[in-house]
């Protein structure tokens, strides 16, 4: 028996969990009519196979039609959804994992124009900035339906054979009736914290009523708004206290926060730079007041963070989510005493951006996560060894060296820096985005392991490829940055990657001109704006740094707000010329034909990058494929086709950036998708 305290069984209840590691209830969106058909299944099951304790599913799953889906949650309102959720529990449940699901009504978390356009219902009228929708403040026969759907949607996850369910009380409708803050009824659902949480109880006891007491029934819960006016921590303990008493709860999930804004919401959910763990220790105070099973979950994205928990006492199921987004296989390697090889969380949260305007759940870094039914997230051996060949040691090629690595082959990597990394190690030179590093050294790491020899400070040309005698060329040079946009005086601007660098220095009046809306323009403010210059930074876009998307721009604001920053929307850089010894920008719109000059010491552009393709392209007529990629076999995971140049000696494929200027995500995944079959 393993000493190890995240190996260690945990009895909750009737059911007995195989160690002390979940994965906590959350959205990856990937229902399809609101059902958790098969990639839905394949993402829990592949977690489950590789050893996780419980996968609570759903984050969360609607129990009423007034609670229309905010980003593509499971309708458990529905009955066709029983026999979706019974074969993903019994897929989880073969590999001796247990199985729940999160239900809610959404309350004021949502809006009115989906699904039926049905008012959304709250205790308030308040509009919750996050989804804008102003909801109808609930009335009696609103609670009385509403109540009638909690406890018909638990009686569907039972029959679905789910272990339990967890409600949902924070941002939802539940903990909407508790707080003070977005509480505004009158009558006997306001006023005691006895009154506000009559709804809820009335909600568990009709659950109760109807799936019988053995069923595990749970709660996650904010026990401390950290907002003026709401929840206090004092006033949270209390609420656990009231649930336990009503001997209906088996266990708390402890969260800590509101999530009704952005920067909110990364005081629950922490992104890149803040720090790890933040409540957990909070939640253990939870656990030792209350006395009930106890689960947590805050970008706790390492075993050592995870261990600690348990031993410590703090927590009884630790949760580690975006970490299994990352590495699937965390448990498996603990087991196999592997965790060197764990692939890291860099706390990018791209996953749950994307999942907030509308996308699908995606690691950063892990391109299989999500896309189980098409993509390996353990790479199988070739059946014939060959000799790779990769220009380019980015995201790209370092991802391409290390699955061709796994895969057996014999790789040699070109870089012409003197260090793997690319604009990723660039990236990295802020402090607090220093973590996105572990996604090139993690690969290092990788690619040393199974002797990938790398050629740094080389800038390749075709007779050093073609002198590999290679059987397959990836070329992963990436691209440069494009500044090449206005009408006149290109020459006079710096690009966003330029002050990144520091191979340009900082002036004084700077305006950062960007279009592209990712991060190299904010990031280049942000070293601009701590030099104490004045920073404009414009966009001809409705909304700035689009591609940054709402977690993650929290923290530039935090660091931006606070200097002589301005921002401009709906404005386009046309032309810059020299006056003196300053230069004049020439703004206009698309809007109209609104003009306007003035002058700085400095322009920066960021309009992403132009490809390096000319090896590529020098390549290509000697490579057995030309260079081209079947779209269909690439979308669907086949192998490659490479039979339109019979006498090619070698296949040929770029990636990445050396295609067009995209992201990290794309940049890994085209590695992956073409390299896995090579």
């Amino acid at each position: 028996m393993s000493k190890d305290p995240l190996l260690q069984p945990y009895r909750l209840k009737s059911l007995t969990l195989k160690n002390r590691i979940m994965i906590t209830s959350h959205e990856p969106a990937y229902a399809e009519d609101g059902m958790p058909k098969d990639r839905y299944r394949a993402y829990h099951e592949t977690r489950a196979k590789a050893g996780v304790a419980l996968t609570m599913t759903a984050g969360s799953a609607s129990v009423s039609r007034s609670s229309p889906p905010a980003f593509n949650n499971i309708l458990a309102y529905k009955d066709e959804v029983v026999p979706w959720i019974r074969q993903m529990t019994d897929a989880c449940h073969e590999h001796g994992c247990a199985v729940m699901i999160q239900l809610t009504h959404l309350g004021r978390r949502t809006t009115w124009n989906k699904g039926d356009w049905l008012p959304s219902v709250s205790a308030t009228h308040m509009q919750e900035p996050a989804h804008r929708a102003f909801p109808k403040k609930v009335e009696d026969w609103d609670i009385e339906r509403i109540i009638t759907d909690y406890a018909d949607a638990a009686e569907r996850m039972q029959a679905g054979g789910m272990d339990g369910i967890e409600l949902e009380a924070y941002g939802h409708l539940m903990d909407q009736f508790w707080s003070p803050a977005t509480n505004t009824l009158e009558g006997p659902y306001n006023g005691s914290l006895e009154n506000r949480m009559r709804f809820s109880l009335e909600v568990i006891d009709a659950i109760r009523k109807r799936v019988g007491n053995d069923f595990i029934v749970g709660i996650r819960y904010t026990a401390d708004e950290s907002l003026e006016g709401g929840i206090t921590a004092e006033e949270g303990l209390e609420i656990a206290r009231r649930l336990k008493a009503t001997g209906q709860i088996d266990f708390l999930n402890v969260i800590r926060g509101y999530i009704a804004t952005d920067a909110a919401l990364t005081g629950v959910i922490p992104v890149q730079g803040m720090r790890n763990a933040p409540h957990l220790d909070f939640a253990g105070t939870i656990r030792r007041e209350i006395g009930l099973p106890t689960f947590h979950a805050a970008k706790i994205p390492d075993v050592a963070t995870a261990r600690h928990a348990i031993a410590e006492g703090l927590l009884d199921m630790v949760g580690m989510t975006r970490a299994h987004l990352a590495d699937p296989l965390i448990v498996q390697k603990i087991v196999e005493k592997r965790e060197a090889e764990i692939r890291p969380c860099v706390g990018a949260t791209y996953c749950l951006d994307r999942i907030y305007q509308g996308g699908e759940a995606l690691c950063i870094h892990n391109a299989a996560s999500g896309r189980e039914l098409t993509m390996p997230h353990e790479i199988d051996a070739a059946r014939d060894r060959k000799k790779v060949v990769i220009v380019g040691a980015g995201p790209a090629g370092m991802e391409a060296a290390r699955v061709a690595a796994e895969r057996g082959h014999d790789v040699v990597v070109f870089e012409a820096a003197g260090e793997a990394g690319g604009q990723v190690r660039l990236t990295a030179r802020s402090q607090r985005r220093r973590e996105m590093i572990s996604i090139i050294d993690w690969r290092m790491e990788r690619c040393l392991e199974k002797g990938v020899r790398f050629r740094f400070n080389t800038f390749a040309e075709a007779t050093d490829v073609t002198g590999e005698e290679p059987d397959v060329v990836i070329i992963a040079t990436g691209g440069l940055p494009d500044t090449d946009v206005l009408r006149e005086g290109n020459d006079l601007v710096a690009s966003a990657w330029d002050l990144i660098a520091g191979d340009v220095k900082p002036g004084r009046h700077v305006l950062v001109y960007d279009d592209a809306g990712d991060h190299a323009a904010l990031q280049a403010a942000e070293f601009i704006a701590a030099s104490g210059a004045h920073v404009e930074i414009m966009t001809p876009d409705r909304t700035f740094s689009p591609e940054i998307m709402g977690m993650n721009l929290v923290p530039y604001m935090r660091s931006l707000q606070d200097k002589d920053v301005r921002f401009t929307v709906t404005y386009r850089l046309k032309a810059a010329h020299r006056s003196g010894n300053r230069m004049t920008a020439v703004i206009g719109t698309d809007y109209s034909n609104y003009k306007e000059e003035r002058d700085f010491d400095q322009i920066v552009v960021n309009h992403g990058t132009v490809p390096m393709d000319d090896l590529y392209f020098e390549l290509k007529p000697a490579s057995r494929n030309l260079g081209a990629v079947d779209e269909d076999a690439l979308v669907n995971g086949r192998p490659q086709p490479l039979d339109r140049n019979p006498d090619g000696a070698f296949a040929l494929f770029r990636i990445g950036d050396a295609v067009s200027s995209r992201n990290t995500h794309a940049a890994i995944y085209d590695a992956l998708r073409i390299m896995k079959d090579i």
